[in-house]
């Protein structure tokens, strides 16, 4: 699994961007209900890939997949790459490394 990677710090620069780019939460529902990035969609790893035909239509746009920790994301992301998205970057160190370098209002858990 080859998945090119992005900082929270990037991430964070690009959505603040005149083009961000769709952050994708594949985390479970009760997860989503502790905390979320702004911004975030849920498409639980869970609804896969179901979810992914109804609602990532476009394969060339700027997709940032995001979890936990990392783990699911990747996962997620090299699904994406092998079925034909072209732009997709996993958020390394999930929502966790985002509560503590970007936004500590995030809790964490």
């Amino acid at each position: 699994m080859n998945v090119p990677a992005i900082t929270v710090q990037e991430t964070k620069a690009l959505m603040e961007s005149p083009a961000p780019a769709r952050l994708i939460d594949v985390r479970e529902s009760d997860e989503w209900e502790l905390c979320r990035i702004p911004g975030a969609e849920l498409m639980a790893l869970s609804e896969w890939p179901a979810v992914v035909e109804e609602k990532l239509t476009d394969q060339d746009e700027v997709l940032i997949v995001h979890c936990h920790h990392g783990g699911r994301s990747a996962r997620a992301a090299d699904f994406l790459i092998r079925n034909g998205y072209t732009n997709v970057r996993n958020l390394t160190g999930g929502i966790d490394a985002w509560s503590q370098e970007i936004d500590s209002a995030v809790p964490r858990y």
